[in-house]
C-alpha cells in the first residue's frame, strides 16, 4: 500500500510520540509506580498506535482501491474492511 508523503509525515510523528510514551511506560513500571499510572499511560500508547495504523489504512484507501499503478488488482471493499478491522 502506498501512502502519500504527508501522511507518511503525521504518521511518523505519531509513532515517535507513542514511542516516547512506550518509553515512559517502561521506566514508570521499573520505578515501581502505581498500577493506575502505568495502565493509564499504557492505554495512551495503544490509542497513539491505533491512530498511526487508521492514518495509514485512510490514506492508503484511495490508492488500493484504484490500483492504477499496473503493480498489483485493486483490493476489494472485503479486503480492505479486514486490513481496517486488524486495527480493532
Amino acid at each position: 500500500m502506498q501512502v502519500d508523503e504527508e501522511a507518511v509525515g503525521a504518521v511518523l510523528n505519531r509513532l515517535r510520540r507513542a514511542q516516547g510514551q512506550l518509553a515512559g511506560v517502561i521506566a514508570m513500571i521499573e520505578a515501581g509506580r502505581d498500577c493506575k499510572d502505568v495502565v493509564t499511560q499504557l492505554a495512551a500508547v495503544s490509542r497513539a498506535l491505533d491512530r498511526a495504523g487508521f492514518k495509514i489504512v485512510a490514506s492508503g484507501m484511495r490508492q488500493c482501491m484504484a490500483a492504477s499503478d499496473g503493480d498489483a488488482p485493486p483490493m476489494s471493499e472485503a479486503e480492505l474492511e479486514k486490513l481496517f478491522l486488524a486495527l480493532a
